[in-house]
């Protein structure tokens, strides 16, 4: 049984600029990178370790959008604009570090480099895609919908083959999931159940197997979009 490996968007190129470019922080779990409000003058790559983006509501509810890995550039990353603040937080969930990019300095950079500059945009197109196509599960499907989203994305993303079965190579709690899913705890987990009687998916360990891709599929109409854009990475 082999587990997905995700390989990093950025070409060694644009690896070899922001390395370049940058300074290396040691990050601690728990711990933010940034939060929203914040003055977003500094861009980051995660060079290991991992960091949970994502959103609080006006009542303090958490609104998960992703989870970054080695090789992934987050931030506020609309080069070349007027002073922006961040929208979205960043949460450590794993020891690691980042490179620490001023943006200023990377636009200068990015100036002299025209293919890299296109690559660049076209990454950050790709990123603002994917939480958009968040957003969009969450307003269109509700609860439900929102959940059954959350299971297929992390089968592109964590999924690993099991005869016909799909086993999710990462734990996560229930309540993670329900960030995730921007509900509860408890709505979470009767959804959950009520997948497991119908034999959608079970359970080991905070470790969800899905026998029953389509399903989830078929509930919300899915459009089949590109991998690149339906992940939690």
């Amino acid at each position: 049984m082999k587990s997905k490996v995700k390989t990093s968007e950025v070409s060694p190129d644009l690896q070899k600029l922001l390395h370049k470019e940058g300074n290396p922080l040691s990050i601690k779990k728990d711990t933010f990178l940034f939060n929203e409000g914040e003055p977003a003058s500094r861009l980051f790559m995660v060079t290991s370790g991992k960091i949970q983006i994502g959103k609080l509501s006006p009542d303090g509810k958490e609104l998960a959008l992703r989870i970054c890995h080695a090789g992934d550039i987050i931030g506020e990353v609309n080069l070349y604009s007027e002073e922006v603040k961040y929208i979205l937080h960043a949460k450590v969930l794993e020891d690691g570090e980042v490179i620490v990019l001023d943006k200023a300095k990377l636009e200068e950079s990015l100036l002299q480099e025209k293919e890299l500059t296109i690559e660049f945009m076209k990454l950050m197109n790709n990123s603002y895609r994917r939480d958009q196509t968040r957003f969009r599960d969450l307003v269109l499907f509700g609860k439900k919908g929102a959940l059954y989203s959350t299971l297929i994305r992390l089968s592109n993303s964590y999924g690993v083959k099991t005869n016909q079965d799909i086993y999710l190579d990462i734990s996560l709690t229930n309540q993670q999931l329900a960030n995730f899913c921007g509900t509860t705890r408890e709505s979470v987990n009767r959804l959950l159940n009520e997948l497991k009687r119908n034999s959608v998916i079970s359970m080991d360990k905070g470790h969800i197997t899905i026998h029953d891709l389509n399903f989830l599929k078929s509930e919300i109409n899915c459009e089949d979009c590109p991998i690149v854009l339906c992940t939690i990475h």
